[in-house]
């Protein structure tokens, strides 16, 4: 039977000229910028001559430093992901549980996006900016001179903050579809509200925790630029020993070497999520209709007590966003607080070349990715083709590996002919669309699970072909996909660094690399400035993106009825 049906798949694919070339295409483009990537880096770090040799890994194992970066990543990301976990989970109950009206979900949501939407590090510069040794609090406030921004504790608060909201998104659903009448039920048969949220809320919220806590130690472990600014000399870890093994040493393989081992922790995570998760049953929304009642779990008290502590992280967030844009407009900030334009004059006369091919870059990889994430999804989610499940696995891999695993692979395999692309726009742009497209395909399978798959039946009935079908009908039912994987390509290609930092040249460079520069040559008036610009532009154009698709949402939807009913 499963002969018969590849057999008719491959029938089907061979009559259909449109799909056939589609997916060829994408298959050509998947080998190349994700398969071939990946074994280029692999042959590096596990041959020698000819020979497969465990000796380079063995090798990175018996170095004392190299044991200790790795030890230190662990500790650094099991940290960030339980303080991260625990921080989007107050975050999450307090925008479901609380009862807050809209405007304060308003402003919650916005406190928490700007972290989302900034380079990685921003949060680093405003923690030097506050607790260095002219810091606004720890030398203007509390007078204290002999004090260090720098260490385990300020990289860990500084990864917390960037990266919790993930954990909040990521919770505040699952918690929101939480049955409340499941909670009412244990408060009417006498529960207390602690042991209801111990014994109902919390468990069902498990696969939440779960999959928040991997989100997080995976961006922790792959995150080279905050240890690079704040850990110090003391505290070293293993991206940025790799990325100064190339950059440095010149040395491909131990890089490559060293990167593959951030691979084991997040493996072990990633099935240590799965075995737990797996082993109970959490469906609490079923297909029977029923009243939700508002739920009393949580007492007005609790209540109170959630909206203070997440005001109060949300007024942390904005007072270093706010101290970020004050260091961007004085002189020297903690030395000469004097009005200056002197910052953005530089960023836009000397740094103008890293604005100009960032903004290139994004303008041309947010098309290309919104369409690949859209097309990859359509058939994986509507075609039926030999190896579809493969695509979407394939699809999956850069977005799955850490950042420093893509980037340093793209180094290797593109660094020497006969595919010298590094240095150029092409591999920058390449590596932006095959690693954060993956939140458009899913997207796209999301919303195309809710479309009735009649419409485009009909409209094949109607004599159009599949590629007719696409663009006239399911393109518009699925604009808001597209949009998704436009705004996420464009913010990932504006604040992303951990992949990219391989790839660029005198040639082509990019803001959060000049940032970055900034900080390590204590420059810290451009890299404020610079930052500043990042999140500006990158409000603006989220913003224009929401809003179109709130005015053509409408039009579109009806122009895929008309083209229907028109054949």
């Amino acid at each position: 039977m499963a002969t018969r049906g590849l057999a008719s798949e491959t029938r089907r694919l061979l009559r259909d000229p449109a799909l056939l070339g589609a997916v060829a295409v994408l298959w050509l483009l998947l080998a190349f910028f994700v398969l071939y990537p990946v074994a280029e880096l692999l042959v590096r770090a596990f041959s020698d001559e000819g020979r497969f040799t465990l000796e380079p890994l063995l090798g990175s194992l018996a170095d004392s430093h190299h044991r200790a970066a790795f030890v230190n990543s662990l500790i650094l990301a099991g940290t960030v992901g339980v303080l991260g976990t625990l921080l989007g989970f107050l975050f999450a109950m307090t925008a479901t549980r609380a009862g807050l009206g809209r405007r304060w979900l308003t402003a919650l949501d916005a406190a928490t996006l700007l972290p989302l939407v900034s380079p990685p590090f921003t949060i680093s510069i405003a923690i030097v900016f506050s607790f260095g040794p002219k810091g606004f609090i720890s030398h203007d406030l509390l007078g204290l001179d002999d004090i260090s921004a720098y260490g385990f504790w300020s990289t860990a608060l500084a990864e917390t903050l960037t990266y919790f909201p993930i954990a909040y998104l990521t919770l505040r659903p699952i918690i929101a579809a939480i049955d409340s009448n499941l909670e009412e039920m244990a408060f009417s048969l006498g529960g207390s509200r602690w042991r209801i949220f111990r014994t109902v809320t919390v468990p069902l919220a498990v696969p939440g925790f779960a999959n928040a806590f991997l989100l997080l130690f995976a961006a922790s472990l792959a995150d080279f630029a905050t240890p690079l600014i704040l850990a110090g000399n003391s505290f070293s870890v293993l991206p940025t020993q790799a990325y100064l093994q190339i950059t440095g040493m010149f040395d491909f393989k131990g890089g490559a070497v060293l990167s593959l081992m951030l691979l084991v922790p997040a493996a072990a995570v990633y099935l240590l999520q799965r075995y737990w998760v797996g082993r109970r049953v959490y469906v609490t929304v079923t297909g029977k209709v029923g009243q939700r009642s508002r739920s009393r779990a949580i007492a007005p008290w609790a209540a109170v007590l959630l909206a203070v502590a997440t005001a109060l992280v949300a007024v942390a967030i904005l007072y270093f966003y706010a101290l970020l844009l004050y260091a961007s407009v004085v002189v020297a900030f903690g030395a000469n607080n004097s009005f200056t334009w002197q910052h953005y004059h530089v960023i836009f006369t000397e740094g103008l070349p890293a604005i100009r091919d960032t903004l290139i870059i994004a303008l041309i990889g947010m098309p290309l990715g919104g369409l690949y994430g859209v097309l990859v999804g359509y058939l994986i989610a509507r075609r039926r083709f030999p190896g579809r499940q493969a695509m979407e696995i394939v699809s999956m891999i850069n977005y799955a590996l850490p950042g420093t695993i893509v980037g340093i692979a793209y180094l290797i395999a593109f660094n020497d002919p006969p595919v010298a692309l590094t240095g150029g726009a092409l591999i920058i742009v390449a590596c932006y669309v095959f690693r954060y497209s993956p939140t458009g395909i899913r997207a796209t399978v999301a919303l195309l699970q809710q479309i009735d798959r009649s419409l485009e039946e009909a409209s094949a009935s109607l004599g159009a072909g599949s590629g007719q079908t696409f663009r006239r009908v399911t393109l518009p039912l699925i604009a808001p996909a597209f949009f998704a994987g436009l705004g996420v390509v464009f913010i990932r290609s504006m604040t992303a660094i951990s992949a990219t930092i391989f790839l660029v040249s005198l040639s082509w460079t990019l803001i959060t690399v000049r940032i970055l520069e900034n900080m390590t040559e204590l420059a810290l008036g451009p890299a404020a400035a610079f930052s500043v610009f990042v999140i500006v532009v990158v409000f603006a154009v989220v913003s224009g993106l929401s809003a179109l698709l709130l005015r053509l949402r409408t039009p579109m939807a009806g122009a895929a009825a008309r083209s229907l009913l028109g054949g």
